[in-house]
């Protein structure tokens, strides 16, 4: 497995990186630059009201496209995956079919286990490689469960009887 980027809960914000932003904005003011100056040059230039409903949609989608390729390229290292390739994909593939393959074919989040440090996905109960319980679940069908439940959500198992480790204790009081 390759090793994820981590990004921390705070920083989670920050998945667009600026350079995206920036060449987004840049985009929009093109797109409103050719649209108000361009093509107001020319004979046979639309009305006024085409202008500004197609200046504006058009430097929207320009800037949200580029903004979506930003995105792509920090969050596939997030989840162990090549972010080169998924930003190409991103970039090179008309009308958005690039992120929605993205979003479609994507790797659940990745994290380390607190006891040896080993890359586990965030969906886990057990760590595969010392058997440390992550998160709690129900003892009879193995569903996730929060720790202040009193019962399986799933299967109606009273959880109460399958002895969770102290910490999961301590996150439910």
């Amino acid at each position: 497995m390759n090793n994820p980027q981590t990004i921390t809960a705070n920083e989670d914000s920050r998945v667009i990186p600026a350079w995206s932003i920036a060449t987004a904005a840049l985009a929009f003011l093109l797109v409103e630059y050719y649209f108000w100056f361009v093509l107001a040059e020319q004979k046979d230039h639309p009305p006024i009201g085409f202008r500004v409903y197609f200046s504006l949609s058009w430097g929207a989608l320009a800037a949200l496209y580029i903004l979506m390729v930003g995105y792509v390229s920090r969050d596939a290292p997030r989840r162990a995956m090549s972010w080169r390739f998924w930003t190409v994909i991103c970039f090179v593939m008309p009308a958005g079919i690039g992120a929605v393959l993205y979003f479609l074919l994507r790797a659940p989040l990745i994290s380390r286990c607190p006891s040896c440090s080993a890359h586990v996905q965030n969906d886990f109960h057990f760590c595969p490689q010392c058997a440390y319980q992550l998160t709690a679940s129900c003892g009879r069908c193995f569903s996730s469960v929060r720790a202040t439940d009193q019962f399986c959500t799933r299967c109606g198992h009273e959880l109460a009887s399958d002895h969770l480790p102290a910490r999961l204790h301590i996150m439910g009081d």
